[in-house]
């Protein structure tokens, strides 16, 4: 799947958050994607709302990053049960302005879990266009989610925050167990072989 991928590991300190729209589309542009669909769709609205679109008030859509956490030896993702929405997802959130969705996804990895020391893969290894429901005086919008790789330390202790209910170590064999949602399945076949190949790559 990746076969022709370097993949490399950066920490937060290797990464500057930066408000110029070239840095997002150089992240999309680069990332290892099994189709263009979604990656095309997203570059045309950046072509469209430029900076703009890592703002989170820009309709009908704005960029996130998210995180597929995995721990050091590659053989578990760390899920969080969504206080909101009520269901297991992968780290991620809203841009808030920085363009670099790497270190999007590494910034919210650190808030949501309560993991010090991650670094995240690159490239990314997938991207998500879906939909958020209306929710009070938001209305309901898309979020073009690029997601990321983010590895965990030896031992890491996930502490979480108020945007989960729950924290979870889930085995790659388990996770139909407690998702049927094919974004996140995709996400995790995807993520736990990039993982492997960066392993083997030394």
């Amino acid at each position: 799947m990746f076969e022709t991928i370097s993949f490399v590991a950066v920490n937060e300190e290797e990464l500057v958050r930066s408000n110029d729209p070239a840095i997002s589309r150089s992240r999309l542009l680069e990332a290892a994607l099994p189709h263009q669909s979604d990656r095309d769709q997203i570059l045309d609205l950046l072509t469209i709302h430029g900076a703009a679109l890592a703002d989170r008030s820009t309709l009908p859509g704005h960029l996130t990053g998210s995180a597929l956490v995995v721990d050091a030896a590659g053989e578990r993702a760390l899920l969080m049960l969504h206080a909101k929405l009520g269901r297991w997802l992968q780290p991620g959130g809203h841009a808030d302005g920085d363009h670099d969705l790497a270190r999007v996804a590494l910034r919210e990895a650190t808030e949501e879990t309560g993991i010090e020391g991650l670094s995240v893969l690159l490239p990314a290894i997938d991207v998500d266009i879906h939909r958020i429901p209306e929710r009070g005086p938001e209305p309901s919008h898309l979020h073009l989610d690029l997601r990321f790789v983010v590895i965990a330390p030896p031992d890491a202790q996930p502490r979480g925050n108020s945007e989960s209910e729950a924290l979870r170590w889930v085995p790659w064999q388990e996770l139909d167990e407690i998702s049927d949602e094919e974004s996140l399945t995709r996400l995790a076949h995807r993520g736990s072989e990039a993982y492997r190949r960066f392993l083997v790559q030394g």
